[in-house]
């Protein structure tokens, strides 16, 4: 069995063992090397070439945000940042990603005595699903580059039809993919945006605030009983679920739940929030499905078509994990199927 080579990046011995001993579980992976900051990583990167690296964000001499740039700007190697689960390590973490980092994880659910190994076959799955993702797009652009870049499926023909929301679902890899995405709509779009990001609780309202800078649309973590309107871009905040509901007087305002269903996985999930979106839009809803790992989406697509509404995805060569459009592809729930950069066009033409 092949095994993939994983460079762990801290400056904590605590941490590393942990990390390690946790890796070496896995038959798919090994560690090949440890490096205690940012340039003893660089230099790591050089000797060993490792599949994958995780990396601390914060680390004397050279911290992991700084390190992540510059192995990024010399090798193609997919990183995953390790980050504190508090408010003021949520900022550095959102830089990371846009930075190019591909996923974050929790170094408390890492350490945690009574950790669930839910959690670790999570850390684990991410890790391969990283690795296997980013071979595949080696191996496709080796094959033939230009059609890949310019392939462009569709399940049907059918006309466009205008939309009155759009609503984008993604999760590994999803903050680099929504830079090319949110910041290039026109100040002047005529529908709201409702965005779900799979991230833990607390850094989806950094996430917006980051996006808020530099997009065109204000950007804003979606609020309990708040009126969607056009011209806002809402990110769905982490730790609930997001729906939507319609007033008496044909207003859609947000309702922000705890969901106890343990069968849902994720929070937000896409699933949740289009299952309620489809019979309120009907043909009028544009589900747009990035990057990410599982099948989160699958069912709120099929709620999507079910109500006439239209589906775009992402395709395999540059999702940084192709796990959610994947499933909605298989299922032949979507109208295009098209490479990340084309992703904006396909959404314009719908409204």
């Amino acid at each position: 069995m092949e095994k993939f080579g994983v460079l762990v990046v801290d400056d904590s011995s605590f941490m590393r063992k942990c990390i390690t001993k946790i890796i070496e579980k896995n038959p798919k992976l090994s560690v090949v090397g440890i490096a205690r900051d940012g340039y003893e990583a660089i230099e790591k990167v050089q000797n060993l070439n490792p599949d994958i690296i995780t990396m601390d964000i914060e680390m004397p001499n050279m911290d992991g945000i700084m390190a992540l740039k510059k192995i990024k700007e010399l090798y193609n190697i997919p990183i995953v940042m390790l980050s504190n689960y508090t408010e003021e390590g949520a900022e550095p973490t959102i830089e990371a990603l846009e930075a190019g980092a591909e996923d974050f994880f929790l170094k408390s659910e890492l350490i945690n005595q009574d950790v669930d190994d839910k959690i670790i076959d999570n850390f684990i799955n991410k890790l391969i699903n990283v690795i296997e993702s980013k071979k595949i797009q080696k191996q496709c652009s080796e094959i033939n580059k230009d059609e890949m870049v310019n392939k462009r499926e569709l399940s049907n023909d059918k006309p466009k039809a205008k939309v009155n929301i759009i609503i984008i679902g993604t999760s590994t890899g999803g903050p680099v993919a929504l830079q090319s995405i949110l910041p290039n709509f026109p100040p002047d779009l005529p529908v709201p945006v409702l965005v779900l990001q799979h991230m833990p609780p607390g850094f989806t309202k950094s996430l917006a605030e980051r996006f808020d800078t530099f997009c065109q649309l204000h950007v804003k973590e979606a609020e309990e009983g708040e009126i969607l309107q056009a011209g806002n871009i809402y990110i769905a905040p982490s730790g609930f679920q997001t729906t939507l509901h319609i007033k008496n007087d044909n207003e859609v305002v947000f309702k922000i739940i705890e969901s106890s269903d343990d069968n849902i996985l994720y929070k937000p999930s896409v699933d949740v929030t289009l299952n309620s979106a489809a019979p309120i839009y009907k043909e009028h809803l544009l589900a747009v499905i990035l990057t990410g790992m599982g099948n989160d989406g699958l069912v709120g697509c099929k709620s999507v078509k079910k109500y006439g509404g239209h589906v775009i995805i992402e395709s395999e060569e540059t999702c940084v994990v192709y796990g959610m459009p994947k499933a909605v592809f298989e299922a032949k729930l979507y109208d295009v199927q098209v490479p990340l950069q084309d992703v904006l066009k396909e959404i314009l033409a719908y409204v």
